[in-house]
């Protein structure tokens, strides 16, 4: 990385961390400052704000130990590789049910990032490859879970009433047109998208909501436009009971 734009406080940061997790309970500010070559005012000022953010807790004899947000956001960490993991079991089953290619990606403010797909042979391969972005807006995934993101947020996302991208003929063009999409998407649980992303295909998404209920990922199937009409019902239905065996799976790890 560049220099240029490099952060010292979070480099500092990030040694504190480091020392604390490799002894815990043991060291006190003296001890990390001298360690880290950190001045005791700055060393002072890192602690007091991370003990702020519960990413160090101080122990009763002055000591630190890392703090439960660290946990929090480790577990997290954890959870979307477990995830991935879970996806490619069970998809890897219902691919074979509705004969097509399906997808889990996550929502990056306004851009679907793709995760993993379980494919099925197919002539035409899909672009959509994991680490790959799309805007939210065109996209069944991005739209199941946009329903789900708070009116201040999505303001923010879309300020302008023209979206942006507008990928083919029949991407949506205006944030008063997805704002009634996704009121539909939160009555109806899934969302379509019909040629919005790619020309030719239509797709059914659905959300993956952890434990207490937030959607953190969705899931997809895409197929040629002049198949939809015969498999949407079938698709519908498979990505629904999918996104819901997802769900409970992350309700219990």
């Amino acid at each position: 990385m560049d220099k240029k734009y490099w952060v010292p406080a979070l480099e500092k940061s990030n040694l504190v961390l480091q020392a604390i997790s490799e002894q815990p309970s043991s060291l006190k500010l003296i001890d990390l400052s001298k360690r880290l070559g950190i001045n005791k005012s700055s060393m002072f000022s890192l602690l007091a704000t991370m003990e702020a953010l519960d990413w160090v807790v101080r122990e009763d004899d002055a000591t630190y130990s890392l703090g439960s947000k660290l946990g929090y956001i480790g577990n997290a960490f954890f959870k979307q590789f477990s995830l991935i993991d879970r996806f490619r079991k069970e998809a890897s089953v219902t691919k074979h049910v509705i004969k097509e290619t399906i997808q889990l990606a996550k929502l990056e403010r306004n851009e679907v990032l793709y995760l993993a797909k379980e494919e099925m042979p197919s002539p035409v391969r899909l672009s959509s490859e994991p680490g790959i972005k799309y805007p939210a807006h065109a996209t069944a995934l991005g739209k199941a879970m946009l329903a789900w993101v708070a009116e201040p947020e999505l303001g923010t996302l879309y300020a302008s009433e023209t979206l942006d991208p507008c990928l083919t003929p029949h991407t949506l063009q205006k944030r008063s047109d997805l704002v009634r999409q996704l009121e539909d998407v939160r009555t109806n649980g899934y969302a379509f998208d019909l040629q919005e992303a790619v020309m030719g295909f239509c797709c059914v998404a659905a959300p993956v909501r952890s434990g207490d209920g937030k959607v953190v990922a969705a899931i997809s199937c895409s197929m040629f436009q002049h198949e939809w009409e015969e498999k949407r019902e079938l698709a519908r239905h498979e990505i629904c009971a999918l996104a819901e065996r997802l769900s409970q799976y992350q309700t219990t790890t």
